[in-house]
Parts: structure tokens; C-alpha cells; sequence
């Protein structure tokens, strides 16, 4: 039985610890066997996930550089599904999956979590790129977010940029998952809540009414978390059995299984928050962005904006193609809602 190593990076989180748990099933169905190690910086995260059969390292956190790297250098795939936003960790990571290969000689990958938010189209600012619909099976993903880049930095697409081009430089496989907005609650042993709706909801909760920004007619797509993760656990299937998948920079992979705009997304919390009496009305109302930012933002106006307020649309046919099917429904969407909202009013984590 061939055997491999996996080291996977926000297992804590939400999409983390789902896709940590979407990975031990994956494996135990599998006939190859796959060590898996999480990345934790605390002693008593790592002792909850000795206990349930996952090995650990603990580091400091994203910026322990020498830390990533070694860990890395000691396995033959990396998940990274910490922030998204932060790039000199990913390139620690793959500087050293760079070293396994070169001790075993064999292909090594790289699998990242980014967002939709990186090829957004925003609704206040200025924006100087079409608006469009994309598909993963685009060829021309990489090139529209270096000149996204160039126009307007954006974190979580420099990180991007940034995993793409040190992977195609040291030779390290590497495919980046998009989604969308992701929904739902996560099946991981510490975070199960998401943060886009549930702070929408706790914003609801202070001001006793729902709120977006503007019209609210800015849509974005919808993925459940246990979704994404059957995604994520694809790839690793894939990659494990030698299946020559695309990557680099035509390894983007879509996971957009509906979609909403944020005046639709409202109107379900009003209406929930107002029959569980934790708001005056059911009716949602408009605020301005700089509003917001100050009330959902932390006082960042383009990140409230790009988060919010902008437009996403995708598709994605190169994911269903490799056999990914999103099992969630617009029900289930609806649901989350109400699930959601009930966890916050009891202060479910």
C-alpha cells in the first residue's frame, strides 16, 4: 500500500477543521494510506487532535516561516486552508515541499484556499476591469489577477500571485480553490461558524435590524462548507491516485453552488431574527459603506466593499468535470440561516 504524507494548515477553523474531517473519512475509504499532521499553535489544540488520531507540529503562527518550511520539507502534500489573506506562509510552505522533492524525487502539490473576493467587481469604488462571469476553466485566471494586482493590491490576491509563481518556480504542483461565499455550519472539533453571515447576524442583533449596504443588489455565490470540503478532498483523491490534474496557472478550481445577493441574504435574517424576537422588525434596511465599515468592517472600507458589496459570479465546470457535485440545496441555504442565527443568540462558537 503506497503511502503518503499530508500536513494541513487551519484546522482549528471553520473550512479547516471541515475539510480535516472530510479528509479522514476520504482516507479510510481509500487503499492507499495518507498520514495526516495539522499546524496548531496551541498545546491544548494539538492534544484534542492527538486524541482523535491526527499528528500535530506547533509553530507560532503563519509568520514561524522556518517552522512552516521544515514541516513541510517532511510531506508530500500541503492543504493550506489558514488565511487566505496571508502569503509569506504559503511561500514557507512551499519553499519547503520544494525540499522533499528534491530528497524523494517525486512530485509534491500545493492545495490553497483563496476566495471569489479576489475577482470581484465592487459597487462603489471606481473600477477599472469588466465586469464578467468566470469559469474555472478559464485560461486566463492568472493573468486577470496579476493585472488586478498591478492596478490594486489585494491581500489575499497577492497570495495568490504569490503561490503560483514560487510553485512554478521550484517546481511544486499547485492548485488554488476559489469559493464563494461559504455557508453552513463546519464539522471540525473547534470553529463551526463562518464569518460573513454570522457577522451580519451579530450586527443585526446590536442595531435590532437587519442591515446592507446600499440597494444590497450585489450577488455573490453560495457554497456550503461541507461542500468545500468534498472539494478539497477531490483534489487529494486525485493528486494521490497520480491523476494528472490541472495546475499552476490552470489550477484554479471553482466551487460556486448558487447564489444570492446581500438584500435577499438580509431579508432571511430579519426574518428570522424578528420571529425569534431578537429584532424590532423583519423588514432589513440600508446603510451606507463607510457605515458599515465602522459597523462590520473594522473600519476598512475597501475590505467591507470587496466582502459586502461586490459582485462574483463563477462557474464551476473544471470541478464538476473531475466529479464534484454540490449535495447542499437552496433549502439547505435558507436553513443556515435560522441554524446560524440560534447558535449566535446562544453564543455557540
Amino acid at each position: 500500500m503506497a503511502e503518503y504524507k499530508l500536513l494541513l494548515t487551519g484546522a482549528t477553523g471553520f473550512i479547516g477543521g471541515t475539510v480535516l474531517q472530510q479528509l479522514i473519512e476520504t482516507t479510510a475509504a481509500k487503499s492507499w494510506s495518507l498520514s495526516l499532521t495539522a499546524v496548531v499553535r496551541r498545546s491544548d489544540q494539538a492534544d484534542l487532535l492527538n486524541s482523535k488520531g491526527v499528528h500535530t507540529i506547533l509553530v507560532s503562527g503563519l509568520d514561524d516561516t522556518e517552522a512552516l518550511e521544515k514541516a513541510a520539507s517532511e510531506h508530500d502534500i500541503v492543504v493550506n486552508v489558514a488565511l487566505g489573506r496571508h502569503y509569506e506562509g504559503p511561500k514557507s510552505l512551499i519553499r519547503g515541499l520544494a525540499k522533499r522533492r528534491e530528497q524523494k524525487g517525486a512530485d509534491v502539490h500545493f492545495i490553497h484556499l483563496s476566495g471569489t473576493t479576489c475577482i470581484a467587481a465592487p459597487s462603489f469604488r471606481p473600477y477599472a476591469f469588466e465586469l464578467r462571469t468566470f469559469s474555472d476553466k478559464d485560461t486566463d485566471i492568472y493573468d486577470y489577477e496579476l493585472s488586478r494586482e498591478a492596478h490594486e493590491a489585494y491581500d489575499q490576491r497577492t497570495a495568490d500571485v504569490a503561490v503560483i509563481q514560487l510553485g512554478e518556480a521550484l517546481n511544486v504542483k499547485t492548485y488554488i480553490s476559489m469559493p464563494p461565499t461559504v455557508y453552513g455550519r463546519g464539522t471540525g472539533w473547534f470553529k463551526t461558524q463562518s464569518h460573513q453571515v454570522p457577522n451580519l447576524i451579530q450586527n443585526a442583533i446590536r442595531s435590532r435590524c437587519a442591515e446592507h449596504i446600499g440597494s444590497g443588489l450585489a450577488r455573490t455565490g453560495l457554497v456550503h462548507v461541507v461542500d468545500l470540503a468534498r472539494l478539497f478532498a477531490l483534489l487529494v483523491t486525485k493528486v494521490l491516485e497520480g491523476q494528472p490534474i490541472p495546475n499552476g496557472k490552470d489550477g484554479y478550481y471553482f466551487s460556486n453552488a448558487g447564489d444570492t445577493n446581500w438584500l435577499e441574504v438580509t431579508t432571511l435574517i430579519g426574518r428570522v431574527g424578528f420571529e425569534l424576537g431578537a429584532l424590532d422588525t423583519p423588514q432589513p434596511r440600508s446603510i451606507s459603506l463607510e457605515v458599515a465599515a465602522e459597523k462590520i468592517g473594522e473600519g476598512d472600507v475597501g475590505f467591507t466593499e470587496t466582502c459586502f458589496a461586490s459582485n462574483t459570479s463563477t462557474r464551476p465546470e473544471k470541478s464538476l468535470g473531475l466529479g464534484w457535485k454540490p449535495l447542499k440545496t437552496q433549502k439547505d441555504w435558507e436553513e443556515s440561516i435560522r441554524e446560524s442565527f440560534e447558535a449566535i443568540v446562544r453564543g455557540a462558537h
